[in-house]
Order: structure tokens, then C-alpha cells, then sequence
């Protein structure tokens, strides 16, 4: 086995970078493409229900596969199926760039999904098992504080590309930065893999996942209630699998643990909230207060700053106290920035109608996301922290794939509405007392079940967490490993 690399080493950086544009182009990815939604509608002539599906087709293949990408790494390889995963995702971000309508588009979008869905467990799980065990802490503190300046600046960038040179630069800007990744990962980091892999991949369990929260997701955009019943059938035997599978990708010992039961629900409401504010403030901005992309993307980046600015420093007294308080207060205080965000509207002020709003919701995330952290580790035993670290990330991406499909129809959001602001703004409103009311419910779950002060589980050198506070900013991930324990946001 090669020795491991240290960080001062120029092969050693050169793992860091890859990695980290590698996770990036995950990150920008859903940023940007928030920011382009308008545009793209106008462009491809695609009302609302296309523009979910933009966001959703992405989102469904990331969460539903994710799981079982970080499984095929730890058998196959993790440097091989990284690369794999990058070259899919370029080639599919090619495609998207190209498309001549919203059906191929949306088509594009789900490869794209499948292609970070190889390529996002990778990123944790190679500075894991490349880098010497006493820079492996530094390694991942430039990991995180280099993802955070990715998720900073993305909605600027998006929106001064849109601007600029049209959506479709969107997604052609992953290619230069992938061949970067790609070569840099071919020359720079050494292949690894578990030892001991499961003697089966899970991949009944995984087809289910994907029937599942496909039909789900169809039934909530189209309204076809035959649709949503299939999808809740197909996850109803995905459970049954899992449940019965010695092999499975959720392993179902992991629900035994009180704590970690109540930290998913907690996680489900919040991000779910999240991920409708994401795909619609951008909107409301743009089509009702009558914002510039890139003034719409300089709107929301107070909510980022908030994050990189906080988060640690919420981690540390949910370390110290535990993550009870803040994951209550952090959801209140998020639902209540969203309450003065409802004042946006056609003839918004910047400094008394948005601002207010972004950054009393920012400093709510701030407060949440990193407890949540140490809810979902402390939870289980140090030998599972890495797969209990993927499955709350997969909730996550789920339950924003979900709002992302279901909130429009149940806010009155339909394709006249983007031609009309006043009816636009008045859905927008509905959405956000719909998020308002989930974020409530996450906070009422933590003040009732998460009581046992968790300090977070000492991971292992062979295994790295990262929660889904890694991509707050939009409906993007970060990596999940399933059996060498990297995770997300």
C-alpha cells in the first residue's frame, strides 16, 4: 500500500484541488442554475412545472443514487469512479448547454444527477484515505473553507454569466474546471478502496429508491395522483429491502437510535423548507422585484456570508452544551426571516424589504446546521458515523427535491404566473408561509425529541463526516460515502 501523502507536499495539494473543484462543480452547479431559472424559461419557452423539473430531474438522480455512488467507489475504486463521475457530469453539462428545448434539458439534467452521483462521495473519501493522518484536519478544513467561498460566490457568478453570455455559459463553465479535475486526478492521487467491501451491491434496494422517488416527484409536479400513489408503494418496498437486505445501503439498525430518528425528521423539515426558498426567492426577485441576475444573486449571498461567518462557532456550543437549543431556535429563527421576506415585492427596497429578510433566515441556518451535525454523528457509534452521515444527507436531498415539486401547485404557482408578477408574488407568499410552517415543525420536533446533550462521534482516520450544512446555499450536495463514511451540507 502506498505510503500517505502530507499536505505540504506538491501531490499532496494537488489532492486538495482536485477534490475540492470536484465537489465544487456539484456546489455551483445548483447555484447558478437557480439563478438562471428565468432565463431559461423565457429562452426554452417552459413554464413552471419545466423549471422544476429542471431543478428536480438533477436533484432526484442525486439522492436517490448517491448512496449506492459512494458504495461503487469503495468497491471499484474511489480515484476511478470519481473520474468516472466527472467525465459523465461534463459530458451531460455539455448537453444541458446544448439543449434545444425543456424536455431535453430535463433529460440532460437527470444524467448530470447520475454523473455527481458518482462523482460526490469521492471528494471527503479520497482526502480521507490519501493524506497522512495528522494533515488530514487541515485538509479538510480547506475543503470546507474553499466549498464555502464556492457557495459565496456562485450566485455572483451565475448571475454575471447570464448576464454576460447567456444561461447555457452556465453549464459550460464545468468543462475547463473538470479537465482540471480529471487531470489532476489521474497524475496526482493514488487509487484506494475498501478492503472489505459488502459481499453484495444493494442494487434491488437502490432501483426501488429510484422508482419510488421518480413517481413521487412526477405526481407532485404533473398532479397525478396515480403517479404519487406508485412512487409511495415502490418506497414502501424500498424500505421492506432494506430492512431484509444483508447488504443494505440504509442499514436499519441506524433507526434504533432515538436521537438519530429525531435529527432526520428535524433534518427533513428544514431542508425542505430550504430548498423552496432557494428555487423560489431567485424567482420572485427577478420576475417580480425586477432584479438583474447578477443583482439576485448579490441579494442572497448575506445568507452564506451568515454561514461561514457562524457555523463554527454554533458547532462549538452544541459541542459544549449540546444541539438541542439551537436546533430549536435556529428553525424559528429562519421562519421569521422568511415572515419578512413576504414583503417582497414589485417595488421592493433592498435595504428594508430584502436585506432584513436574507439575513435574519441566514442567521437562522447558521444556528442549525452545524448542531445538526452533531445530532447525526453523536447519534450512532463512531463505527457508523460515516454511513449515518450519507443516509441524513440522502434525507436532505430528498425532502428538497419534494418542496421543490410539490410547493408551486400547492402555492398557485402555475406557467401564467410567470407572466404575471402580482400573481407570482402572491404565490411566493403562500410557498413561504408553507416553509414557514415546516421550519415550526423542525423546531417543535427538536424542542420534543432531541433531549440527550450528543457530543459529535470521533470519527476515525479512515472515515470523514460532513453534514448537509455543505451546500445550504441551493440544491447542490456535497460528498457521501457509504462505506468509508464521508458525508455532506
Amino acid at each position: 500500500m502506498a505510503a500517505a501523502l502530507r499536505l505540504n507536499t506538491r501531490q499532496g495539494r494537488w489532492v486538495v484541488v482536485a477534490t475540492v473543484l470536484g465537489s465544487g462543480l456539484a456546489l455551483l452547479d445548483g447555484t447558478v442554475v437557480n439563478i438562471a431559472l428565468p432565463h431559461i424559461g423565457e429562452d426554452l419557452g417552459s413554464g413552471v412545472e419545466g423549471l422544476q423539473w429542471t431543478l428536480s430531474g438533477y436533484t432526484l438522480a442525486l439522492a436517490s443514487l448517491i448512496l449506492l455512488g459512494g458504495a461503487l467507489g469503495d468497491r471499484w475504486g474511489r480515484r476511478r469512479v470519481f473520474v468516472w463521475g466527472t467525465v459523465w457530469f461534463t459530458v451531460a453539462s455539455v448537453l444541458c448547454g446544448l439543449a434545444p428545448d425543456i424536455t431535453f434539458l430535463v433529460v440532460a439534467r437527470i444524467l448530470q444527477g447520475i454523473g455527481a452521483a458518482l462523482l460526490t462521495p469521492g471528494s471527503l473519501a479520497l482526502i480521507s484515505a490519501s493524506l497522512h493522518e495528522d494533515d488530514r484536519g487541515a485538509a479538510i478544513g480547506l475543503w470546507s473553507g474553499l466549498g464555502g467561498v464556492a457557495g459565496a460566490i456562485g450566485p455572483l457568478l451565475g448571475g454575471w454569466l447570464v448576464e454576460v453570455a447567456g444561461w447555457r455559459s452556465v453549464f459550460f463553465l464545468n468543462v475547463p474546471l473538470a479537465a482540471v479535475v480529471i487531470w489532476a486526478s489521474i497524475r496526482h492521487i493514488p487509487e484506494s478502496r475498501d478492503p472489505h467491501p459488502p459481499d453484495h451491491l444493494d442494487v434491488l434496494g437502490s432501483a426501488f429508491a429510484v422508482l419510488g422517488l421518480g413517481a413521487l416527484t412526477y405526481g407532485l409536479i404533473e398532479m397525478n395522483p396515480i403517479a404519487g400513489v406508485g412512487g409511495a408503494v415502490a418506497l414502501t418496498a424500498f424500505v421492506v429491502v432494506e430492512r431484509r437486505s444483508p447488504d443494505a445501503l440504509v442499514p436499519p439498525a441506524l433507526f434504533r437510535s432515538r436521537m438519530f430518528v429525531a435529527a432526520n425528521l428535524v433534518t427533513f423539515a428544514v431542508y425542505a423548507a430550504i430548498g423552496g426558498v432557494f428555487f423560489l426567492l431567485v424567482m420572485q426577485l427577478q420576475l417580480v422585484a425586477g432584479y438583474s441576475p447578477v443583482a439576485a444573486g448579490l441579494a442572497t449571498m448575506p445568507i452564506t456570508l451568515a454561514m461561514l461567518a457562524l457555523s463554527s462557532r454554533a458547532g462549538r456550543y452544541s459541542q459544549k452544551h449540546g444541539p438541542r437549543l439551537p436546533m430549536t431556535v435556529g428553525p424559528a429563527l429562519a421562519a421569521i426571516g422568511l415572515l419578512l421576506m413576504t414583503r417582497i415585492g414589485s417595488e421592493a427596497s433592498y435595504w428594508s424589504d430584502v436585506l432584513p429578510g436574507v439575513i435574519v433566515f441566514g442567521l437562522g441556518l447558521s444556528a442549525i446546521v452545524a448542531p445538526l451535525t452533531t445530532a447525526v454523528l453523536g447519534s450512532v457509534p463512531v463505527e457508523q458515523a460515516g454511513i449515518a452521515s450519507g443516509v441524513n444527507n440522502a434525507v436532505a436531498r430528498t425532502s428538497q427535491l419534494l418542496a421543490v415539486a410539490a410547493l408551486p401547485g400547492l402555492a398557485g404557482i402555475d406557467a401564467a404566473s410567470l407572466a404575471e408578477p402580482d400573481s407570482f408574488s402572491q404565490g411566493f407568499r403562500i410557498a413561504m408561509y408553507l416553509c414557514v410552517a415546516m421550519l415550526v415543525v423542525g423546531a417543535i420536533i427538536a424542542a420534543a425529541l432531541i433531549r440527550t446533550p450528543a457530543a459529535p462521534a470521533q470519527v476515525p482516520p479512515d472515515s470523514v463526516a460532513c453534514q448537509p450544512h455543505c451546500d445550504v446555499t441551493g440544491p447542490a450536495v456535497q460528498p457521501t460515502s457509504v462505506r468509508s463514511g464521508t458525508g455532506p451540507e
